[in-house]
């Protein structure tokens, strides 16, 4: 038996079909709904009980240990918590992106980035309260480098993020987006600057992340319907991105969104060490189960940790499970079992359903958890 050589037995897909998976050299070699047959194949057997699906993607997390609080090593972040491919949200600007392509070069898990357009990163707390930090040249020289790691620029706009700056970072980071030719990833949070002067400049592909958060400034009016302004947005074509983190995903918000059909394109976990710790994120399969609590079924939630984060990063093989490919997979297990459950502003709920990681395969790399 080689561990070049692995044939995943009586898997399961999110539609409910019985599978088996052969991988060798690290390509899927057979994808199969009869047992595959083997001598020289090492046998792992699921036992029909373990779902598979392409190996997750976390749109937004904060994978530079050495920023604090919102930091963490990228394997911790990634391949241990069921995730094989993470897109750091602009932890780094340009003065130390480097830095974090080094660190992903080194690491299992696979990682993309979005560049923070202020050159600190989050060096600082305030890192776009300064204009004078917002350097052009400096993002393109970056991206002259590195343009196989970056997907897009980040602009973290919220009140203790800009201070006196107001909309003035993002008025700077729509030039940037159109002069590279790359998507934003808007943050958003407390006021000012005011969420309805933050969405009228967003276009299509961007990613307003934390956009089922509880704060006040947020997307949805006091009778609980969206704003004008978020539904324009929506119409252009934004795309919405969990973010749960710290301080910025709401049940209340999240069943409001839902009734009105505002659903998410991705989900994503804003995840750092404190909040892989102390909660309320933890990991990935932590945030999925608060979606199926809200009723969403299981292909959407997975479908939006695989295909629809894939497709939006331009990387669609990323997103599936086909024969020819490096296998990038995720096991995982769907619980039907009570479990508690934490939102961002404190709310806990009981879910009967929960999502476990069972193990990964990273780049042809078998790891069970």
């Amino acid at each position: 038996m080689s561990e070049d050589n692995i044939v995943f037995q009586n898997l399961k897909t999110v539609q409910g079909e019985t599978i088996h998976i052969q991988v060798t050299g690290g390509i899927i070699t057979a994808i199969s709904q009869e047992e595959i047959a083997s001598e020289k194949a090492k046998i792992v057997d699921f036992g029909g009980t373990t779902y598979v699906s392409p190996g997750w993607i976390d749109m937004h997390v904060h994978a530079f240990s050495d920023f604090y609080p919102y930091g963490d090593e990228i394997d911790e972040i990634g391949y241990k918590t069921g995730v094989t491919t993470i897109v750091d949200a602009g932890s780094c600007g340009a003065d130390r992106f480097q830095e974090l392509v080094a660190r992903g070069e080194t690491a299992k898990t696979n990682l993309l980035a979005f560049l923070n357009i202020s050159r600190t990163g989050l060096e600082r707390m305030d890192e776009l309260s300064d204009l004078c930090l917002l350097d052009g040249e400096k993002i393109a020289e970056i991206l002259s480098q590195y343009s196989n790691y970056i997907v897009g620029l980040k602009a973290r706009i919220s009140r203790s993020v800009v201070k006196d700056a107001g909309i003035e970072p993002l008025k700077v980071a729509r030039i940037f987006s159109e002069v590279c030719q790359l998507p934003l990833m808007v943050h958003i949070g407390s006021s000012p600057p005011d969420i309805r002067d933050v969405l009228v400049l967003l276009k299509k592909n961007d990613i307003l992340t934390h956009y089922l958060h509880g704060k006040a400034n947020g997307l949805f009016d006091e009778k609980g319907g969206p704003l004008p302004e978020f539904l324009d947005a929506c119409e252009r074509g934004i795309h919405l991105d969990v973010g749960h983190g710290t301080a910025s995903f709401s049940f209340k918000i999240a069943k409001q969104a839902k009734l009105h059909g505002l659903r998410f394109d991705t989900i994503s976990t804003d995840i750092y060490r404190r909040n892989r710790i102390n909660g309320p994120v933890y990991n990935m399969a932590n945030v999925l189960s608060k979606f199926l609590y809200l009723g969403y079924s299981l292909p959407e939630v997975i479908d939006a940790v695989t295909l629809r984060a894939a497709n939006w990063l331009r990387r669609p093989e990323l997103g599936m499970m086909s024969v020819g490919q490096l296998a990038n997979l995720t096991f995982f297990s769907v619980k039907n079992q009570p479990v508690r459950l934490i939102d961002s502003v404190g709310e806990e709920v009981e879910a009967q359903k929960e999502v476990c990681v069972i193990g990964v395969v990273i780049n042809g790399e078998y790891f069970r958890h």
